[in-house]
């Protein structure tokens, strides 16, 4: 059964391996977090778990939402996220799961939203190249779009072309990241490399999906 917990990114910063090798890593302030619900396959047509993470003030949830917290005797909190799973026998509404879930070397996929960037143009939005010379008088024409589409025909702008707009806050998520360190204490999982979003994103950290395999070198 697959490993999977919610936290918050705290931030990057760097830790050493055993042999001197500095690692980067993100910190990621994961759980503890409450299974306040279980899908069944038979009920609800897919197998799934719901946890929740961060507490929150009562007066924040309603009725039902304060209803499903009390049955999983628990403080009311602020994030609800499910998990597909292969299989729940094992588990029951009420169990905790830390940090120590996880263990040093676990392969992990983080998902996470990017930081908003606002209104951008096409350079920042799509990396797409100046126009025109940089010397003066060729007009305020660098940072611009270019050429839309053709005069006669199509006489239209095809969809899904590349112009202005807001960039950012899209989900996104890195795979294969590697468990390098784990700080029970602290609920603080070091994951190798980095995380998408700001100090302070909401961060969902799960068994990975798919591992790379790397031939060895030599080898046919």
């Amino acid at each position: 059964m697959g490993k999977y917990i919610i936290g918050r990114k705290l931030g990057m910063t760097q830790v050493f391996g055993d042999k001197g090798i500095v690692i980067p890593v993100t910190v990621v302030e994961a759980g503890p977090c409450v299974i306040t619900q279980i899908k069944e396959k038979d009920k609800d047509g897919y197998v799934a778990v719901q946890i929740a993470f961060e507490n929150i003030r009562k007066n924040l949830v309603n009725k039902p939402m304060a209803g499903v917290f009390k049955k999983a005797n628990t403080t009311p909190k602020r994030i609800l996220k499910e998990f597909r799973v292969e299989d729940a026998s094992n588990l029951k509404v009420g169990d905790t799961i830390t940090c120590e879930t996880f263990a040093v070397g676990d392969v992990v996929d983080c998902t996470s939203k990017t930081k908003g960037r606002g209104f951008t143009g096409v350079i920042k939005r799509w990396n797409q190249q100046r126009v025109g010379s940089m010397s003066h008088g060729t007009g305020p024409i660098h940072r611009s779009v270019g050429s839309m589409s053709a005069h006669t025909e199509p006489s239209r702008v095809f969809k899904n072309k590349h112009m202005a707009g807001q960039y950012g806050v899209e989900q996104v998520t890195i795979q294969n990241l590697t468990v390098v360190k784990i700080d029970a204490a602290k609920n603080c999982l070091f994951i190798k490399g980095g995380i998408p979003g700001p100090d302070g994103a909401l961060v969902s950290v799960k068994t990975a999906v798919k591992t790379q395999k790397v031939k060895k070198a030599g080898a046919k």
